[in-house]
């Protein structure tokens, strides 16, 4: 067993776990990191898309009482239909484009000068969205309207461009459109579960064929610390979202993402290294 490998599993994992619910993009913080440790290639993109799942299943753990309630009483209860049409609409955008457009991002895209530069646009952005959202008119994911919903899932297309962030990108929205900042954030915790499962299962049935059997240990750690990761991160931003705003990681954002400019000005990123 490669313990260095091993490391590198476990500071990724606790990495995607931090990142993921933070509106700070994990998807940016995975690329760069990865670069950091040396540690990239097809088998380095197969992991960081496994981990995604151990994140996930920490949002499906936490509101695992809710989802049974709306799976067992979406016939019969309005709620529960309401909220299962709501996520629908909220995922489709980004899944239609995602397909259309994935092999284009991925090739173009995924790299760490581009995700500095929207860390510190999507830092710019939560500083303007912050000052002139209108107040929350939608107090609870219950009340929400499909209109409400579509408005988050076109903000989440925006997530399809690396260092943008998803949670940021659909709770920006969702503020935007009207949504309390808790109701939005709770709403991004519901709607990550079709969009990184669908998202994962896609990129995991193309990518399989670049693992072996010795892979497993890197992959079981790193799925471990993303979950445990992610079940703290989650209880901590609803925590923190019932009295306080997002401007601290608008600036985390910009400053770093303004570091890692810099950084790579000096160290030429080159495609495919």
């Amino acid at each position: 067993m490669d313990i260095l490998l091993i490391l590198k599993a476990l500071v990724l994992g606790l990495v995607e776990a931090a990142s993921e619910f933070l509106p700070i993009s994990s998807t940016g913080h995975l690329i760069i990191v990865g670069d950091f440790l040396e540690f990239t290639g097809s088998r380095a993109e197969t992991f960081e898309i496994f981990i995604q799942l151990g994140a996930i299943l920490a949002v499906v753990w936490i509101y695992r009482e809710r989802l049974l309630d709306v799976a067992m009483n979406v016939n019969r209860d309005p709620k529960a239909r309401r909220l299962t049409l709501n996520l629908l609409i909220a995922f489709t955008p980004a899944a239609v484009l995602g397909l259309l457009l994935h092999k284009t991002i991925t090739h173009y895209l995924f790299n760490p000068v581009t995700v500095a530069a929207a860390l510190v646009v999507g830092g710019v952005a939560i500083l303007l969205v912050e000052r002139y959202a209108p107040a929350g008119r939608v107090r609870a994911v219950d009340d929400m309207s499909w209109k409400d919903a579509l408005v988050v899932g076109v903000a989440q297309s925006l997530a399809l461009f690396p260092g943008v962030s998803r949670s940021g990108a659909t709770i920006m929205g969702g503020m935007l459109g009207g949504l309390s900042r808790f109701a939005a954030t709770e709403f991004s915790f519901f709607l990550a579960i079709p969009t990184m499962f669908a998202a994962t299962f896609y990129s995991l049935l193309k990518e399989w064929g670049h693992l072996t059997v010795a892979d497993v240990p890197m992959f079981a750690v790193g799925f471990v610390a993303a979950f445990l990761g992610g079940l703290a991160v989650v209880r901590f931003l609803l925590a923190y979202v019932s009295r306080h705003s997002f401007i601290p990681f608008a600036w985390y954002r910009i400053v770093f993402g303004g570091l890692l400019l810099a950084y790579f000005h000096y160290r030429p990123w080159v495609v495919g290294g």
